[in-house]
């Protein structure tokens, strides 16, 4: 009889040992899993390009050189009309993360600027210039240095950057979203996100 209750409670012991160690062992599968999907949803934001936009600008280009002492002067000038198509992108391959599989928390430690690509196309109109100050390629490269400057000025002013950052919060969210239904946390260096619409706060 003693050892029938000896032998049932080292089976009854073993079970539970057993039945421990397949528990801990799904545990573990599930948090590698969880972390895996939460990688690849990271990885899958890739580059987004965001939107893109026309825009239109009037510059007045001025120049003058004084020769003989001051005494005679030449003049050259132009009106610019610039139509430039520009693209706004975010590389969020370039996000920077700390994933903390034992506290189940994503740490966003770097959300990458937008990127603002300008296409100009450049007219010149009423083109006046003498043979003493004619216009050189010198001139051309600031004019369109001076025409990158203003319309980027420009561009940051716009709806296309708030459209472009709307997009942004879009797939931001999608992490988050994803982190919390697996009960993971979402954080912003030393932030936690508890909800969608602290997202909004990370580019502000």
């Amino acid at each position: 009889m003693r050892n029938f209750l000896l032998g049932a409670v080292i089976m009854a012991l073993l079970a539970l040992g057993i039945k421990y160690f397949i528990d801990s062992s799904n545990t573990r599968k599930t948090e590698l899993t969880s972390s895996d999907l939460i990688l690849n949803q990271i990885k899958n934001v890739g580059k987004l390009v965001v939107t893109e936009g026309n825009f239109a600008e009037v510059i007045t280009y001025k120049d003058a050189k004084k020769y003989y002492w001051d005494f005679f002067t030449a003049k050259k000038a132009a009106v610019i009309v610039v139509n430039a198509t520009v693209q706004v992108s975010y590389d969020l391959s370039k996000i920077e993360y700390i994933l903390n599989q034992e506290n189940k928390t994503v740490t966003l430690t770097h959300i990458p600027e937008p990127e603002i690509n300008i296409n100009p196309d450049i007219k010149y109109h009423n083109l006046v210039s003498g043979f003493l100050n004619p216009f050189s390629a010198e001139d051309h490269n600031e004019i369109q240095k001076k025409v990158i400057k203003e319309l980027d000025h420009k561009i940051r002013k716009s709806t296309l950057i708030t459209n472009s950052e709307n997009r942004l919060i879009s797939e931001l969210q999608k992490i988050y979203i994803l982190t919390n239904s697996l009960g993971w946390r979402l954080k912003h260096n030393h932030t936690e996100i508890t909800n969608e619409s602290d997202i909004k706060q990370l580019i502000d």
